[in-house]
């Protein structure tokens, strides 16, 4: 008994790390998306930042609300960190695999 393999096809979407968008079924891509996820760090840092320099000043900035700023800054950054790690050690698998 012998089975027929068929091909894969040509690839709808090619890679262009240049490009931002969406995939073909309308919903954004990888890299859209992980840029979109370290703009919201990038943004938690700063709103952090700005509510320390407030409360060091003396603008009437709640201590609570600055401390609160910085804990989520700091675990989105964590959790950044552990995505960053999962990318790069599923990266490492992949390439010692023998095609």
């Amino acid at each position: 008994m012998t089975a027929n393999i068929q091909g894969l096809g040509t690839p709808t979407n090619s890679f262009d790390p240049g490009s931002t968008g969406t995939n073909g079924s309308g919903q954004p891509d990888f890299v859209e998306t992980l840029r979109d996820g370290m703009k919201q760090i990038e943004q938690l840092q700063t709103d952090a930042q700005q509510k320390t320099q407030q409360l060091l000043s003396g603008n009437g900035q709640d201590v609570h609300a600055a401390l609160i700023a910085v804990q989520k800054a700091e675990l989105s950054f964590q959790l950044m960190m552990q995505v960053r790690n999962k990318i790069v050690q599923a990266y490492q698998d992949v390439s010692k695999m023998a095609f």
